[in-house]
């Protein structure tokens, strides 16, 4: 049996990450929770709070004001009644997906499971349902590894804004219900971190007491549900380099910051090496200093990194806002397909949210970007499961934009590939087929022997080489309309 990790990073440094992460590739993410009631996107439950916002005036104008009906009132509208996890767990296992992941909290402070801690939470308000377990059976039905996220790290400074009140109308100095000391359990005591123009002050609060309650939460989630990861929203609890200005970290310094997440962590592992003998948990957070992120795996929100990286990363995106918002314009099947391709050509894996309706569903849409992704992956499934990057990860002049929080379309052209290799083969990712249907590889040396080449969904194709560069012709019609993949056998 692997030895046990200690809380410090002397000890969570020596994580190395399972071999199912690396060979997953691609997961699907359940990101719902009762803010998904407006079906108004993202941070609801901080912008209903912001006089003027355009979450405050949908709420005004359809459930009332905040100080009267407040978001403690939102959560009991979420039903989840059409929720059925084993029908789209089929569907998103078909789409591609080796991996679920399901939302534990955002930072509204309301749990999707049944906790003994906080009495807001699925079991006993809104829908009456284990979210994560219902989740977790269904994932284990097509042996999917099952992760949580947690977004609890920054609540108490980000949801400081419940204690406001309007400074115009007719509720002008009227608080908000986040003021109300029958529900301070929920909202939390946290008006010291309020700011004149409602921004966020800090991510994560210097407050003790809530660095325990934190830790105490996520013990509750490892207890309940094993997982085999766990994702932070933020980085590594409590580090400074996310959290308090800079007089309080000079107060507040040093390593001992970290202890609540480096001991949060060392329990997710090794309860993992308790239940397989060897860890087999990842944990993901979002600090991108290497002498924090190898404490686990290094996760990127909505961005890639640039080149083949050493250690195995991890991107989260969404089809449109993460939580449910009618206004939301969707990526194309084609759009998501190319992201994955770029990303796990560089030795990263791709998780993926599908927008949930409140009461459990998914839309047409959502359905059909499903459908096409499975028509997909049953064709080029092969290039992308179990692969590891080759020695160059593209070729050719087109390239994602390198920047936070941006994940542009690319305008490929004729001459673009993107590579993984499993053993002896080879798979080019052809972005753009060529008009005249030869491809043309000038990445391979004359070491690089080629025996032979076949078209994933078609068959074996004609070839010559010369001087490492490689020419195929491709059929005139090809198995997909999206990327198509060929599979090059090296010697």
């Amino acid at each position: 049996m692997q030895q046990s990790f200690r809380p410090s990073f002397d000890s969570l440094l020596q994580y190395e990450c399972p071999a199912w992460f690396r060979d997953a590739k691609f997961g699907i993410w359940s990101h719902w929770g009762p803010q998904s009631v407006p079906m108004f996107g993202d941070w609801y439950a901080r912008h209903m709070y912001v006089e003027g916002s355009e979450q405050y005036l949908y709420h005004l104008r359809h459930y009332g004001h905040p100080s009267k009906f407040g978001y403690k009132d939102i959560v009991k509208l979420w039903k989840a009644e059409r929720f059925d996890p084993e029908g789209l767990m089929a569907l998103y296992h078909r789409a591609g997906a080796r991996y679920f992941v399901a939302q534990a909290m955002h930072h509204d402070h309301f749990f999707n499971y049944p906790s003994k801690i906080n009495r807001f939470n699925s079991m006993d308000v809104g829908p009456r349902k284990d979210i994560c377990g219902l989740w977790k059976a269904a994932a284990k039905t097509y042996g999917m590894p099952f992760g949580l996220t947690e977004h609890l790290g920054a609540t108490f400074s980000w949801w400081a804004v419940n204690k406001g009140r309007d400074k115009r109308g007719p509720y002008a100095g009227v608080p908000y219900d986040g003021s109300d000391p029958a529900h301070r359990d929920f909202y939390f005591d946290n008006a010291r971190h309020q700011t004149p123009d409602n921004s966020i002050d800090v991510w994560y609060t210097a407050d003790e007491a809530y660095h325990d309650y934190w830790l105490r939460v996520m013990k509750e989630l490892i207890a309940l549900y094993e997982p085999d990861l766990l994702y932070s929203d933020g980085a590594l609890p409590f580090g400074s380099h996310w959290c308090d200005d800079e007089n309080s970290v000079k107060t507040y310094g040093g390593d001992s910051i970290y202890q609540h997440g480096l001991e949060a962590v060392a329990h997710l592992y090794n309860t993992s090496i308790k239940a397989n003998g060897s860890n087999q948990a990842v944990y993901l957070q979002k600090d991108r200093r290497p002498e924090i992120y190898r404490v686990g795996t290094l996760d990127i929100e909505k961005s890639q990194l640039p080149g083949i990286q050493e250690r195995p990363w991890h991107t989260d995106t969404c089809i449109g806002n993460w939580f449910y918002d009618a206004r939301q314009e969707y990526k194309r099947p084609g759009h998501i397909i190319e992201m994955l391709i770029d990303i796990i050509a560089k030795n990263g894996t791709m998780l993926l949210n599908i927008l949930q309706r409140p009461d459990g569903t998914i839309d047409e849409e959502a359905r059909w970007i499903l459908e096409e992704l499975a028509g997909w992956f049953a064709v080029c499934g092969e290039g992308v499961y179990g692969t590891r990057p080759w020695r160059v990860n593209a070729e050719g002049g087109s390239g994602v934009k390198i920047q936070d929080f941006t994940e542009e379309a690319v305008e490929w052209r004729e001459g673009d590939f993107r590579f993984t290799c499993k053993g002896s083969t080879l798979f080019a990712f052809v972005m753009k087929a060529p008009a005249n249907r030869v491809a043309v590889i000038r990445s391979l040396t004359p070491d690089d022997h080629v025996t032979s080449v076949r078209l994933l969904g078609g068959g074996a194709l004609p070839f010559a080489q010369s001087f490492g560069a490689l020419t195929v012709q491709l059929p005139e019609e090809l198995p997909t309309k999206y990327t198509n993949c060929l599979a090059i056998e090296l010697t």
